[in-house]
């Protein structure tokens, strides 16, 4: 007999037989066990209740399950990286081609050798300093570079970018790298110092933002964040850095030493930048108070101006004391003469009693000059205190009118300013207006196709009829249409309008068809001359 024969003749199994087979010949020969091990890639009670995780040891792995019943009754419950002594029955889940562990008793054995490394590793740079808050940067507001370092095919990048084209876009550099695996720790740390060893205004523009990211895993998988070449790189990171690693459960030694751990790689994102869309209302909000304001302070300036003006005395009250002074020195000047004149005339009724003892022509001489030199004294004085009165007076008519003029031209300049920046603004406004109602535009066409892709209409194209009563409503059930019901089916280019015949019995044969086409709607352009519709 050939190969060929043999192999014929060997009976032939499904996969459900042999699933079958292979769970029994697990459950027969290790029905009870006692497993010492490691928890691993725990994440807490399922929606259902049941808790799904994994035992190791350092050289294997076993998938473990906990009923909803029995974790409930648990004295110890099971923890990520807890050692631990279970007790249960082996099986095997035939939709994984898979075997595992149903745990009934769970006991604690100690920590496992991860977890107390983790630990160990954790005092000691806790020692060193590198977890103080104080050493920690601040982020910048809003950082025109971004660096990410994490693997450029996972769901991560993805998300970052998209959570970032929502909020505010930036330009991002991505540094790849593997983040999990033997040489992941070294990749990383080289990225870290890769991204601060850039040049400033160099071809390749340095990071403002570090964001080290990674999605969730187990310990195992976490691992490599913390490695001690990686902390190191990220403490001495002059770039801010950012750690997002895994799920918001999560943690590493990496988010101690970070300047700011984010919960999740989009939570990374939406810490590194803001939300354009509110500093733009934040803008428009001070555009508008700043344009209030300036009006105000134009009011303002122009009542301070008004009161100024109202406030300065006119030229006539500024003459009318200088003029009232000359008029009394005046006054007093005729009063002055007058009363020198007499004491001159008393003088001379004097001087001429005395010119009969004494010789006249020489003291009249004198008292000639005395009196011609006060009379042109009296002159000059006069004239010169009107020049200076007249001179001062245009000194303050000229000042006055420059301080106006200056004024004026401060508040024109101030104006002009103000309209051109308001002006700015509003231009701005109308661009990022436009904008935001052509991105509304796409999203309602975008919706209005996927719309049509899924309307019943569609449906009726790929060959499936629409079954309606007499009173329009959908028909679902046989039972729903019985014997001479009336009914209307719609296909994709018309309706039919029939009558049910009797329901097909239970061998699986139709009785002999009693209804009868009633009424047919236009047929559809396009529609063959004698083509007779079916209900069925």
């Amino acid at each position: 007999m050939s190969d060929n024969a043999q192999l014929t003749n060997a009976p032939e199994l499904t996969v459900s037989e042999l699933s079958g087979a292979l769970k029994r010949a697990i459950e027969d020969q290790f029905g009870h066990v006692r497993l010492r091990g490691e928890i691993s890639n725990y994440r807490g009670p399922h929606s259902s209740g049941h808790c799904y995780f994994s035992l190791k040891d350092a050289s294997a792995r076993i998938d473990a399950v906990i009923w909803k019943g029995t974790f409930a009754r648990l004295r110890t419950k099971p923890q990520e990286g807890l050692e631990v002594i279970a007790t249960g029955r082996i099986t095997t889940f035939p939709g994984k081609s898979s075997y595992q562990i149903v745990i009934e008793q769970l006991e604690p054995a100690g920590l496992g050798a991860l977890m107390a490394l983790l630990e160990e590793r954790r005092k000691n740079l806790a020692a060193e300093g590198l977890f103080d808050e104080a050493r920690k940067k601040k982020l910048p507001f809003l950082p025109a570079v971004i660096g990410i370092v994490t693997s450029p095919t996972g769901a991560v990048i993805r998300d970052i970018l998209h959570r970032l084209s929502d909020r505010f876009p930036r330009r991002v550099l991505v540094w790849p790298v593997r983040v999990q695996g033997e040489t992941s720790a070294s990749e990383v740390a080289t990225a870290i110092r890769g991204f601060n060893a850039l040049p400033s205004g160099g071809a390749v523009p340095r990071p403002d933002l570090l964001i080290v990211a990674r999605g969730g895993g187990s310990l195992e998988d976490l691992w490599s964040f913390n490695e001690e070449e990686v902390l190191r790189a990220a403490a001495a990171s002059e770039i801010p850095l950012i750690s997002a690693i895994g799920h918001e459960t999560d943690w590493t030694l990496l988010d101690l030493v970070a300047d700011l751990r984010a919960p999740t790689p989009t939570g990374a994102a939406e810490k590194a930048v803001p939300v354009r869309a509110e500093l733009l209302a934040d803008l428009a909000d001070l555009a508008r108070r700043h344009d209030a304001a300036a009006l105000r302070l134009l009011d303002r300036r122009r009542s301070d101006l008004r009161a100024l003006a109202r406030a300065l005395p006119g030229v006539e009250s500024l003459l009318a004391t200088p003029r009232q002074l000359l008029d009394r020195a005046g006054d007093r000047l005729r009063a002055g003469l007058a009363a020198g004149l007499a004491r001159r005339q008393l003088a001379l009724a004097n001087a001429s009693r005395l010119l009969a003892r004494h010789a006249p022509h020489a003291e009249l001489q004198r008292a000639a000059g005395r009196l011609n030199n006060l009379a042109f004294r009296l002159g000059a004085a006069r004239g010169g205190l009107v020049e200076k009165r007249g001179e001062r007076l245009a000194t303050l008519r000229a000042r006055f009118d420059a301080a106006r003029l200056a004024r004026l031209a401060l508040l024109s300049n101030d104006l002009r300013a103000q309209d051109e920046r308001r002006l700015a603004l509003a231009a701005r406004l109308d661009a990022a207006l436009a904008a935001f109602l052509t991105r509304r535009r796409e999203g309602l066409s975008h919706a209005a196709k996927m719309l049509a892709a899924v309307g019943y209409k569609a449906v009726l194209q790929r060959g499936f009829v629409l079954v309606r009563d007499a009173e329009n409503a959908p028909v679902r059930l046989a039972s729903q249409a019985p014997e001479g019901a009336r009914l209307v089916l719609q296909f994709a280019d018309g309706e039919i309008a029939a009558i049910a015949g009797e329901p097909i019995d239970g061998g699986g044969k139709a009785s002999p068809l009693r209804s009868s086409a009633m009424a047919r709607k236009p047929r559809a352009k396009g529609e063959r001359k004698g083509e007779q519709g079916s209900l069925f």
